[in-house]
């Protein structure tokens, strides 16, 4: 019998900052579903909620989760404070004695771990959401990324990516060999995509969108790399064609007075609703105010929003980035365009238009595949899984 058989399995998940996103729903929702599991103890870890893109510590409090916030721990690098941050990691670990260390975002990933390993914690496991080095980054910056995650892969016991995708870059890059490696896809609540009764008009009425309209979403921090000025210089084409359309940005972030320029720039700022920063739990009604999903990122892990438009019935329309195309299958559950590609985006949005009864059906395909491999019972399950078989329990 191994140490400690018998007693529950303390999980520590460590975070950077607890704001709105997929990584954070991610994380909390694998919380909860540990803290729910008898022979689970789990403890989410994070910095503050700070920036534009909304703070879901308050949300996590609220749904019962032990939070610990170590106001050190920012995205942003500072030696001194990561310091730190490092230090009270240390100190908690010290304190708390966890079972398993389970980090995600880059830079928890890089000082949780290395307090993980100081502290003697038994496993070691990371969470790929995206990779920290990319097509968009300098070469520097890249090379410095690749080898802090070579370096603290060494002592990671497990790493898990969100995507097939996460896997064969950071392989490719040298993180680590194949077999330290496995895919759990994001997991979330399916039941309001799937089965949720949502009022699309009621939807659309609060904001300001007649029933005519042809809704064309976007969810997403209106962030660098996040691509709305992709969908942004589209729209007059699609305008021209289908002039009935209004493009709905669910999200904020720090560009969002750019976008908003580049909208009026281009003559198109009437045509797009900002509907803000929305509680994730509002996601599934606004999804169905849409009669189509648009994601213009050219970076990400695999984009929550894809496996939830489809869930909804949805049709959609991605860049070909990092996972997408392990949901979206061209031509069969929606379109993938090239990234960067505004010609490509804008003639894709349009043929779903023209045909939306055929891209629905398509949708109705992906959704299909989404029910099976996006359960969040099935996400903390095999994390669940993977955690036994790492402590040989």
């Amino acid at each position: 019998m191994s140490p400690g058989a018998g007693k529950p399995i303390k999980v520590a998940h460590v975070i950077t900052r607890f704001i709105r996103g997929g990584a954070q729903e991610n994380t909390l929702l694998t919380v909860q579903g540990l803290a729910r599991m008898p022979d689970y103890e789990a403890v989410l870890i994070t910095g503050p909620g700070l920036g534009p893109e909304g703070d879901m510590v308050p949300d996590a409090k609220e749904s019962g989760v032990d939070v610990v916030v170590i106001d050190a721990m920012r995205r942003a690098i500072n030696p001194w404070r990561d310091l730190a941050a490092y230090r009270a990691l240390r100190r908690w670990m010290r304190e708390h004695h966890p079972d398993i260390v389970h980090t995600h975002s880059s830079k928890a990933g890089i000082l949780a771990r290395k307090a993980a390993k100081d502290e003697k914690v038994p496993r070691i496991v990371h969470t790929i959401h995206g990779l920290p080095f990319h097509d968009y980054e300098k070469a520097w910056v890249n090379k410095l990324y690749i080898a802090l995650e070579r370096n603290a892969a060494r002592y990671t016991d497990l790493i898990i990516g969100v995507a097939d995708a996460m896997t064969a870059k950071a392989v490719a890059a040298g993180v680590a060999p194949r077999e330290k490696f496995v895919t759990v896809y994001s997991g979330m609540n399916v039941e309001p995509f799937v089965n949720g009764e949502h009022d699309p008009a009621a939807v659309r009425g609060s904001l300001g969108i007649s029933h005519e309209d042809l809704v064309v979403g976007v969810i997403a921090r209106i962030s660098p790399l996040k691509g709305h000025e992709f969908i942004i210089r589209a729209a007059p084409k699609i305008l021209k064609q289908h002039p009935d359309v209004r493009l709905l940005f669910v999200g904020d972030g720090h560009v969002r007075s750019e976008m908003e320029e580049l909208a009026r720039e281009k003559g198109v700022f009437d045509c797009i609703v900002w509907a803000g920063l929305r509680d994730y739990r509002e996601i599934p009604e606004l999804i169905s105010a849409m009669d189509l999903v648009v994601h213009t990122s050219l970076r990400e892990g695999l984009a929550r929003v894809l496996p939830q438009a489809l869930l909804s019935g949805v049709p959609v329309v991605s860049y070909d980035v990092d996972g997408a195309r392990e949901v979206v299958v061209n031509g069969e559950t929606g379109w993938l365009v090239e990234p960067e590609s505004v010609d490509g985006l804008s003639e894709a949005v349009c043929e779903a238009l023209d045909g939306l009864n055929a891209a629905r059906a398509m949708a109705q395909v992906g959704r299909q595949i989404c029910e099976r491999r996006f359960r969040g019972e099935v996400m903390v399950e095999t994390i669940a899984g993977e955690y036994r078989k790492l402590l040989g329990r």
